[in-house]
């Protein structure tokens, strides 16, 4: 992972932490949270290193979120102006920690998994849903980055929408034999004021080939060994995906 990738995540977890002060009323630890990251970001966007990690557009977008988070962190300190800038305002900026694809390298398979949806007899209830997608080897220990989607933006009937590619950070062909996909669907729990895992599925190396696929959901907590596994429910839902092979 280079260090690009770990201040990403970083400042993943820190929106995350701040949100979630945010949602259970903390508000000096909320506004310390959002102080703290606008700063980061905004010393990001202004160093002069050049860094060819971050283009220019991606520079904008962390300036457009440090001053949404300072927007917020402003709202928060006048009680009568909360609602000038919400937290869900805020929550619709969300970085995920979703990454490029690799450089393409000849004879070597690169694999992007669009997700699409995700089906749960109680979709409509999910607060801020979003998917983890990580690559284990056979004994559960990550072979490549840890990934988030963005928060799911729609919900219909019985399906939480997210149609968001991620790249796989591995060439296929490099993948030892036994490792795994993972996709854990995590939401925010109110009452217990945090977020949890809420179901899993994972596909293997023999299942990756161009196309549409489901795969079936499992009872948390996410087993990574596969050693017990449990279908989350009888009916007929799953998570759908849809593989593109890029090889040169």
């Amino acid at each position: 992972m280079t260090d690009m990738n770990k201040t990403i995540q970083k400042w993943h977890a820190s929106f995350r932490k701040g949100t979630d002060f945010d949602s259970w009323g903390q508000l000096v630890e909320a506004i310390d949270e959002y102080q703290i990251l606008a700063r980061h970001l905004q010393k990001e966007v202004q160093s002069t290193s050049n860094s060819p990690e971050l283009s220019e557009e991606q520079k904008k977008t962390l300036g457009k979120i440090a001053t949404c988070l300072e927007l917020r962190s402003t709202s928060l300190q006048t009680s009568q102006s909360h609602d000038e800038f919400t937290l869900e305002d805020l929550k619709t900026l969300e970085p995920s920690t979703l990454l490029p694809r690799l450089p393409s390298e000849p004879g070597m398979t690169l694999l992007t998994i669009k997700i699409e949806k995700i089906g749960l007899k109680d979709a409509g209830q999910c607060i801020d849903p979003y998917v983890t997608i990580s690559v284990k080897d056979i004994n559960g220990v990550d072979l490549t980055p840890v990934q988030d989607t963005p928060v799911a933006t729609r919900k219909e009937d019985t399906y939480v929408y997210f149609v968001i590619d991620v790249e796989i950070q591995k060439h296929v062909e490099k993948l030892p034999k036994g490792a795994t996909i993972f996709f854990e669907f995590k939401h925010y729990k109110p009452k217990k004021k945090f977020t949890s895992t809420k179901c899993f599925a994972f596909m293997e190396l023999d299942e990756i080939k161009a196309g549409e696929m489901v795969i079936e959901l499992y009872k948390k907590p996410t087993d990574f060994k596969r050693k017990k596994l449990h279908l989350l429910t009888r009916k007929p839902l799953y998570l759908h995906l849809h593989q593109t092979l890029h090889k040169e």
